[in-house]
């Protein structure tokens, strides 16, 4: 699943910049459930200039300005699981509102439930379905 989450935005909040007081939660950003599917599923924003576009593309509105181009990948492992990879990310990646964001291009196993928070208001559920 993926949605907006007003606790990691006001979180995120305290830890930027001044830039970062222009931001606004969106009124409303609906809910969006995507399968993984592949042995390798791509976070970020389409860009224009090239026609890149990630398989979970949050340039769409509203679209959250935090997230880079290339800001993940959620990557299947043998057994099924998952992990998620940040891709050198501007802003990085948490997992489950931790403080810290985890260290670029070093895989983190994932279990069922856990919370993949990028940009600025942007959170990933991994749910089994």
């Amino acid at each position: 699943m993926i949605g907006p989450d007003r606790d990691y935005f006001v979180a995120m909040m305290q830890r930027s910049g001044p830039e970062a007081a222009s931001l606004n939660l969106p009124a409303y950003s609906p809910e969006q459930q995507l399968p993984l599917t592949g042995p390798q599923v791509t976070i970020g924003r389409r860009r224009a200039s090239t026609g890149e576009a990630p398989d979970i593309d949050l340039g769409r509105p509203p679209e959250d300005p935090g997230v880079s181009h290339q800001h993940a990948v959620l990557v299947q492992q043998p057994d099924g699981s998952w992990s998620v990879v940040d891709q050198d990310s501007t802003n990085g990646t948490t997992i489950n509102g931790a403080e810290d964001p985890i260290q670029p291009f070093v895989p983190v196993p994932l279990k069922e439930g856990d919370r993949v928070h990028v940009g600025a208001w942007t959170t990933i559920t991994l749910v089994r379905g």
